[in-house]
């Protein structure tokens, strides 16, 4: 069976609550830490630098506290060590702007938040259909 490593960076606990259960309900192994605020995730892979055991993807809100997903995504991908990392944006944010930056700072995938209970766990369980079974994520 196949395990996977998720790190989800979201302050809304609703959020974290929905997520973390859409992935439960799965038939994969899925480890998911989760981290609050952008200043912390940065913290988070600094103390990781060559470390290993880095995520196998992360799930990336954009308006967090301290440091915003996109200086955190920014981070992460101008770091050789990181940018090969998978990052989702998971975010509530359907603003040209936020996705056109995100895009810019090389995110792998956009995907509005569905206010719906039921179509943001369908969201969930296309995101680990799609980036969990059907993609090659390089190995660690």
């Amino acid at each position: 069976m196949k395990s996977i490593n998720i790190l989800l960076v979201e302050d809304n606990e609703g959020d974290i609550l929905l997520t973390t259960e859409a992935f439960e309900d799965s038939k994969i192994v899925n480890t998911i830490n989760v981290i609050r605020n952008g200043e912390e995730a940065i913290n988070h892979f600094e103390a990781l630098n060559g470390k290993g055991q880095y995520p196998d993807l992360v799930l990336l809100d954009v308006n967090l506290p301290k440091k915003s997903g996109h200086e955190v995504l920014a981070y992460l991908k101008n770091s050789d060590k990181f940018k090969a990392i998978p990052v989702i944006m998971l975010t509530t944010s359907s603003s040209e702007k936020d996705i056109m930056l995100s895009y810019q700072h090389y995110v792998n995938c956009y995907i509005t938040k569905p206010i719906d209970v039921s179509d943001f766990m369908t969201a969930i369980n296309k995101i680990e259909d799609f980036w969990i079974n059907i993609v090659s994520i390089p190995s660690k």
